[in-house]
């Protein structure tokens, strides 16, 4: 692994890397929620200290993403619905307000930019890569939001949604969807 080639100079590189590997496994549902999890455990799969995998728990439990109790142990978080629900209802709302007004002033190269989306997104579809489809979905939103000039609502958007809400959206897309509806 990567974290095994660092010098002992690159100590906040470590613990960076720790950090990322951690969400990442957390955002791809490797780490699902409710699962018990321990420094020690991680430090040795990852071959490294103790030190940057507990910088790295205090980082995601600041982040909502590990609950660690004191004495007892860290879990990986559970989905906090409230925080979703607020977040989908934020977003439903400003999109559909860019959506009209993207109706209104788009451009030809705007469409063609969303239309080159899709067919991307085809393509994971159908190699069921869910992970590059969420990030395929999310440009798309975002070249709408962009070509109406409204990439800062976007990026509140984006700040709000948090790990929670992707999670919730690729167990989502491992159901049996009808990906036509979607790409539609």
């Amino acid at each position: 692994m990567i974290l095994n080639q660092l010098t002992s100079k690159d100590k906040n590189s470590i613990g960076t890397m720790v950090y990322d590997y951690l969400k990442e496994e957390i955002l791809n549902l490797s780490l699902p929620p409710g699962l018990s999890i321990s420094e020690n455990e991680i430090a040795e799969k990852l071959n490294v200290s103790r030190t940057p995998v507990r910088e790295a728990f205090l980082r995601l439990s600041q982040e909502n993403l590990i609950s660690v109790y004191p004495q007892k142990g860290s879990i990986v978080s559970l989905i906090d619905l409230d925080h979703l629900e607020e977040t989908r209802f934020m977003r439903e709302h400003l999109e559909v307000e860019t959506v009209k007004l993207a109706c209104e002033t788009f451009s030809n190269h705007d469409l063609s930019k969303l239309k080159k989306n899709i067919q991307e997104q085809e393509i994971v579809i159908k190699e069921k890569n869910y992970k590059q489809f969420l990030g395929l979905d999310d440009e798309f939103h975002s070249l709408i939001f962009s070509g109406c000039n409204k990439s800062r609502i976007w990026n509140v958007i984006k700040n709000m949604m948090s790990i929670n809400f992707d999670r919730v959206r690729l167990l989502s897309l491992y159901e049996k969807f009808n990906w036509e509806t979607i790409i539609s």
